[in-house]
This record gives structure tokens, C-alpha cells and sequence, in this order.
């Protein structure tokens, strides 16, 4: 029988739900249990993809192209899943499904309400998933705060399933703030209060109460906790700040909240296996080293709109037992103020990400033209890759003006163009480059040295790439494209052979990066800005 937990917040959101999701699927998974999760977020947006990230931060892609909130990241990062579009629910995709069953007639003339035609297909798209992955346990994240009105019918649909599934196959865990004052130091229950109040005003009682706090709650916070929440003190738990992450399943499990979640729900889990995690904790708040990373991009007053590749950064960094430390610098202090490009010389390494549109792209370019001449480490990925071949084809090939038609449809030369494929589709979605696809990598090359195999799949998100018309001109003068699609139409990778390491990839391997096993290319980026050696590929063995 299916298990089901679910995640709800209250008070604010971005307390930690999906953190803490995600270290409820490690608990399980290290007493040998198969988790999957889901989250329901209540935003009417079909999916993640139409959304500015200074909205909900990233868009995180799934292998199979699916657009979905940034917590399918770190369920992926934490459980070691490559998760699918079905994994992500918003409302906007609930409505969609019953508006377009009304359509077609299956509901047979009836009236169309929220309850049940709504909550049934919540229930139904939960169920669905859990049999596909085959789990034992499906792990369901409400988005959202508990009392806004848009996420009403996800917890009215979580409230029946306990009806449907019975007590001993469904958990409601419940996280909400336990702030401390600045003046007194005192812990404050209330707000979790109200928000249980609220809960339970809406027909679910939790059965687990998480406290997220600054630091660890002392017993009598505990004990108030418990009282106002009706439960039992051992079903009170709470996640305070930790120097990383990934500490917060040590964390709680150390507290008793996987044995609590085992007994509660009838598992017979008598041993558990964190080696390899704790290996990777350790690594990460030990380091024997320190690099800086200059992340330039347009969306630097939110870092959760670069969450997967800071993560990635950290998994290479983690590797090389180096402590990544990350300033996010806006792209447009360098077109406002030219000089301030002199700032990168205090970076051990210089990273452009994604980003979309004009504003900001001159500023990649100018950090792009800064680590290529003075080389300095340099990273690109995705619309970093697009502005590296631009600011190759302006400064070495004397292309005067040459950009991509995305922010200038009149260049007169367009060496970033939509594919001919592409041109003439009406909705923006399906001019995207979505999910995974191979790549072959050139032998004797950093890509290949990198990544030790010729053919390889990565995720993609991206609409314009490089154009053919321009490629012999970018390699006659020493671009080097060292990874193409399988039909060779599309360049995936570029590189400087003689520069300390410069490579950009039109891929997007943050997404399938994982603790313990980060991508190659971000990997390699971290150990070259910790050597200051020159990064040559090594010959392929024969």
C-alpha cells in the first residue's frame, strides 16, 4: 500500500517546505524506502516556464522538458531522482485538465464544481504519480500558505485522501516560523499557533509539527508547541539554521523524526545508511579550500533565480574539498559604469548563467571579453554560451556589431539566431529547446576530458543557438566547438584550448547535478579556479 505524506506551511512561505520535503525523502530513503514527491503549487500558471524568475525564482527542467517550480531541484539533489513535468502540479494545470474534460463531455451533463471534479483531479494526478514511480512513500508539498484562498482546493483535496487512504497510509506535516525577538530572545509560538488554528479550521490536524527557527527550541517552547498543536512531544521537531543544507535530514533524524515517520506509518525500518551523505557534508563544511566566483547575470537581487548552479557550483566545489564562495553581481553596473569591470580581478573565476532578452547582455559580454584576455577561469552556460560566441565574433573574428537577433533582430551579423525550424511557430513555448538530448563531444578536447565519454545527455532550455552561416568563421580563427548535436546542427559546447580554462555549454548541467556527483563541467571550472594551473585536455587513449 501507497503511503502518503504531505508538506504544508504556514504564517509566510519560503520557510523551508521544500528543504524540508526533501530531507523527509533522504530519512526514507536511507532505511531503503522509495520515495517520490510532488508539489502542488496553487499559482494558476499552467507550469513554471511563462513566469520571470524574480517571481518564483528558477525554472528547474525535468528530463522530460516539463517547466516546473525550483523545489523539483532540490527533491532531485536530496533523493538522487531524475523527476518528470508530472511531478510539478499547479492549478493552472488542474483547471486546464477538467475545463478541457467538460469540452469533450466526460462528465456527462453534470455541474462542474470545485469539489469534487477539481479535488478529484488533485487526487488523482497524486495517486497517479506515486503508482508510476512505483514508490513506497509519495512525499506532497503544498505551496503556498495555509489560508490563501488559491490553495484552498489542494488542502481540501489532502483532507480527503486521509478519508480515502486511511490514518496508518496518510502523515500531515506541518512547518510554520517560531521567530525569536531581537530585544528579549524570546521564542514566539503564536504564529505557528494561528496557522494550526487555520489547519485545523480546514479539517486537517498534523501529526508532525516542524518548528523553523534560527536556532534549536528549547523544551518549553517545545512543550507550548505541543500543547496548542495537540500532539506529542515527540511529534514535535524543529529545523533550525545549519551551515548547509544538506544537514537539515542529520539534523532531524538526530531529533527521532524518521523513526517518529517509520512508526507512524507501519514501516519496518531498522537501519539506516547516511555514509556517503555524511562524506559529502563533511566536504562541504570542512574545506581545505577557498575560491571566489564572480556570477554576473541580470537576475542578481534574488539568488534563488540561480539556485541549481550555485548548488552545482557547491557539488564541484565539495569534490575538490574547496569552499565555494559566490558574489552575485548585476550585469548592468558594467554597462553603466565601464570601469567597474576591474572588479573581476579580485575572482579566482568568473561564471555566466542563463537569462533571457537585452537587459544586462552587454554587461556578460564585457565580464566575458575581461576573463577571455586576462585568463581568468571562465564558465558559461546556456545565454552565457550564446554571449561567448558574440564576444568572440566582435573582438576576434572582427565582426563588427555581430549579436544575436534576440537582442537585435537587425544586426548585420546574426551569429545567435532561432533555428529555421523554428521561425515560423506561433506560441513561444514551442520554439524551445526542452529536457534532455545527446551530445557528442569531440575527442582531445577539455569537453571530452571532462566528461571522459564521446556521447553524453544533458537538459536543455534555450530558443536561439548558434548560426551555421558562422561557424567556419568562429573556427578558422580558434573557437573551438567541441560538442554538437547527434545531427551536428546544433553546437553545444565551445572552448579556448589555450586559455587557463574557458569553456561555455549551451546545455544546462547544473539541472543534473547531484551531491556527491557534480557535473563535469562545473567541476572542472571549480578545480581550475583552485589550481591557477593551465587546464590542458589529455590526450585519448588509443
Amino acid at each position: 500500500m501507497v503511503k502518503y505524506i504531505f508538506v504544508t506551511g504556514g504564517v509566510l512561505s519560503s520557510v523551508g517546505k521544500g528543504i524540508l520535503t526533501s530531507s523527509l525523502g533522504k530519512m526514507l530513503q536511507v532505511r531503503g524506502l522509495k520515495p517520490t514527491v510532488i508539489k502542488n503549487d496553487p499559482y494558476v500558471n499552467v507550469d513554471a516556464g511563462t513566469m520571470n524568475p524574480y517571481m518564483h525564482g528558477e525554472t528547474f527542467i525535468t528530463d522530460d522538458g516539463g517547466e516546473t517550480d525550483l523545489d523539483l531541484g532540490w527533491y532531485e539533489r536530496f533523493l538522487d531522482l531524475n523527476l518528470k513535468r508530472d511531478n510539478s502540479v499547479t492549478t493552472g494545470a488542474i483547471y486546464k485538465s477538467v475545463i478541457e474534460k467538460e469540452r469533450n463531455g466526460d462528465y456527462l451533463g453534470r455541474c462542474v464544481q470545485i469539489v469534487p471534479h477539481i479535488t478529484n483531479e488533485i487526487k488523482n494526478r497524486i495517486k497517479n504519480t506515486g503508482k508510476a514511480a512505483n514508490a513506497d512513500v509519495v512525499l506532497i508539498e503544498v505551496g503556498g500558505t495555509v489560508g490563501d484562498i488559491e490553495g484552498l482546493p489542494f488542502l481540501e483535496a489532502i483532507r480527503q485522501m486521509r478519508m480515502e487512504e486511511g490514518y496508518e497510509n496518510t502523515l500531515y506535516v506541518h512547518v510554520a516560523l517560531v521567530p525569536i525577538l531581537d530585544v528579549t530572545q524570546e521564542m514566539k509560538t503564536k504564529p505557528l499557533q494561528h496557522s494550526v488554528n487555520e489547519l485545523r479550521r480546514i479539517g486537517i490536524q498534523p501529526d508532525i509539527i516542524v518548528a523553523r527557527s534560527t536556532n534549536m527550541i528549547n523544551p518549553d517552547t517545545l512543550h507550548k508547541i505541543a500543547l496548542f498543536g495537540t500532539i506529542p512531544e515527540n511529534a514535535v521537531f524543529c529545523a533550525y539554521n545549519a551551515e548547509s543544507v544538506y544537514q537539515v535530514p542529520l539534523i532531524l533524524d538526530k531529533q527521532g523524526m524518521g523513526d517518529f515517520v517509520c512508526q507512524r506509518l507501519g514501516f519496518n525500518c531498522t537501519t539506516k545508511e547516511y555514509q556517503e551523505w555524511q562524506t559529502f557534508v563533511n566536504a562541504i563544511i570542512n574545506p581545505e579550500h577557498e575560491v571566489k566566483i564572480a556570477l554576473v547575470g541580470k537576475y542578481a537581487g534574488l539568488t534563488d533565480c540561480y539556485v541549481s548552479m550555485s548548488e552545482a557550483l557547491k557539488h564541484g566545489g565539495a569534490t575538490c574539498k574547496t569552499k565555494v564562495n559566490i558574489a552575485y553581481l548585476d550585469a548592468e553596473k558594467f554597462e553603466k559604469d565601464p570601469q567597474s569591470i576591474q572588479e573581476l580581478a579580485n575572482f579566482d573565476g568568473i561564471f555566466i548563467p542563463y537569462g533571457f532578452g537585452s537587459r544586462g547582455a552587454e554587461g556578460k559580454i564585457a565580464a566575458i571579453k575581461y576573463a577571455r584576455e586576462n585568463n581568468t577561469p571562465f564558465l558559461g552556460i546556456c545565454y552565457g554560451f550564446q554571449l561567448a560566441t558574440i564576444e568572440y565574433a566582435r573582438n576576434v573574428c572582427n565582426l563588427k556589431d555581430a549579436n544575436s537577433t534576440e537582442i537585435n533582430p537587425n544586426t548585420p551579423h546574426p551569429v545567435i539566431d532561432l533555428m529555421p525550424e523554428q521561425k515560423n511557430q506561433e506560441h513561444k513555448n514551442t520554439t524551445m529547446q526542452l529536457g534532455t538530448h545527446k551530445i557528442r563531444l569531440q575527442p582531445n578536447t577539455i569537453a571530452y576530458n571532462l566528461y571522459k565519454q564521446e556521447e553524453i545527455t544533458e537538459r536543455h532550455r534555450h530558443r536561439f543557438e548558434v548560426n551555421p552561416n558562422y561557424i567556419e568563421t568562429l573556427n578558422k580563427n580558434g573557437l573551438v566547438f567541441s560538442g554538437k548535436s547527434t545531427d551536428n546542427k546544433r553546437m553545444e559546447t565551445l572552448e579556448l584550448p589555450n586559455k587557463h580554462f574557458y569553456i561555455a555549454t549551451q546545455f544546462r548541467g547544473e539541472f543534473k547535478s547531484r551531491p556527491g556527483k557534480p557535473s563535469p563541467a562545473y567541476k572542472g571550472f571549480i578545480q581550475a579556479c583552485k589550481d591557477k594551473t593551465l587546464y590542458k585536455p589529455k590526450p585519448t587513449p588509443t
